[in-house]
């Protein structure tokens, strides 16, 4: 059974069918889907979700979708892990990664959304499926769609990260790699996507695409024993996962799966060559100004921000903020979770945890109160970003004398 009950504009209220759409005819805002809560309420139970699979499909009754998944079989229910040692030396008591580089198909937050929709994508009848990507969301498509039997076009920027280009290249899609940056590449593609009828999952089925975001969410509150954290960090490109965290949170408060009332502050993070979210939130402007990206954070690179606004929404309406970090901060927060707890993320995951220790230390986020950094890629799809910020070998000749010559010459103690 479905509780998805149709689309919504975000702007005006103004209803639409579930359909392929996702933009309102009379306001222009975009769409969301909506769901009869009260029905949930009904069905949905602590019990029924823990009965569920080890995966993002555990919470389908709260996802876009009529009858069953086509994709994501083994998406989601990622680690969330107690960062102790991390915690430590942020000077805080509570901290939590919630670690979506591993556990994944593709290894991203993105394998979420394309699970869900894929299947929303088979449901409407589609035989191609394409999108828009910075790199994450390349994998993810070519690899769920290979498995589910679509037809595939990607369309990248060229001069994407090469592991995340042969990342995509090796489920052999149609990858177009497009001379210009990401916001050249999405309109390019709503061009298309006017023309052929292909499922663009963050274009005409955006809508059902970006509630895949959620589980993330749900996760967190299930996995902290249905509690939702006193703050959450997590980075920022279009701004959809922020918005859909919050509204995670807001279902599950909804439906009184939550343990106590809904304090969470949600707190935003960008990168300081792309950061018009950050900017506009904390300049207090009215407007998002749309910015040329100029960041090793390719993944978060999205100059004219389709969420962005709601994103701010949810900064004011959670009472977070957000953070700006330089490339160079970057580079030291993935360093920084590689070497106290052991995770390698993306320069992605080195904004959010830049961000969090700069929040942290401004004390815009108090050292007493719970915690949870959302890490949303893994680090082996970024190394070039930083090959030279983390040092080289001990080369020696193969003899015990080298060894400890050399060791001692570099500082190490035996």
């Amino acid at each position: 059974m479905s509780y998805m009950l149709g689309l919504k504009c975000r702007e005006c209220d103004r209803e639409y069918p579930k359909e392929a759409l996702y933009v309102c005819e009379y306001c222009f805002g975009s769409l969301e889907v909506s769901y009869d809560y009260k029905a949930l309420a009904k069905k949905v139970t602590r019990k029924t979700i823990e009965a569920g699979p080890k995966s993002l499909w555990r919470y389908r009754d709260l996802l876009p979708i009529d009858g069953e998944p086509a994709a994501g079989y083994y998406s989601g229910f990622t680690p969330l892990v107690k960062a102790d040692i991390l915690g430590k030396e942020l000077g805080v008591k509570e901290l939590y990664v919630k670690d979506d580089s591993v556990c994944h198909p593709t290894c991203s937050f993105k394998d979420r959304v394309v699970a869900v929709a894929l299947s929303r994508a088979r449901e409407l009848k589609f035989d191609t499926v394409a999108c828009a990507s910075t790199g994450n969301l390349a994998n993810a498509v070519a690899a769920h769609a290979a498995w589910a039997g679509f037809k595939r076009f990607i369309f990248i920027p060229a001069n994407l990260e090469i592991a995340k280009i042969v990342g995509t290249l090796v489920y052999s899609p149609n990858l177009i790699a497009v001379d210009g940056n990401y916001d050249d590449v999405n309109r390019l593609c709503a061009e298309i996507a006017a023309k052929y009828r292909w499922g663009f999952v963050n274009i005409n089925i955006r809508a059902y695409y970006a509630e895949g975001s959620k589980t993330l969410g749900f996760e967190i509150a299930e996995q902290l024993g249905w509690k939702a954290p006193a703050h959450i960090v997590a980075p920022a490109a279009s701004g959809s996962l922020v918005t859909k965290i919050w509204k995670s949170l807001k279902e599950f408060d909804k439906l009184g799966l939550l343990e106590g009332e809904l304090r969470t502050k949600v707190h935003l993070a960008q990168a300081e060559g792309c950061s018009p979210i950050a900017t506009a939130f904390l300049g207090n402007h009215d407007a998002i100004k749309p910015v040329k990206p100029s960041t090793i954070a390719k993944s978060l690179a999205i100059g004219n921000p389709a969420d962005g606004y709601y994103a701010i929404d949810v900064l004011k309406q959670s009472g977070g903020t957000a953070g700006i970090v330089s490339d160079d901060e970057i580079r030291e927060g993935i360093k920084l979770l590689a070497r106290t707890e052991g995770i390698f993320t993306e320069t992605a995951g080195g904004v959010t945890v830049a961000v969090a220790k700069k929040l942290i230390d401004e004390g815009k986020i108090p050292s007493d109160e719970s915690i949870v950094l959302a890490i949303t890629g893994n680090g082996m799809k970024t190394q070039e970003a930083i090959r030279e910020a983390v040092g080289k070998p001990i080369h020696i000749a193969p003899s015990l004398s080298s060894f400890e010559a050399e060791v001692l010459k570099a500082g190490c103690k035996l």
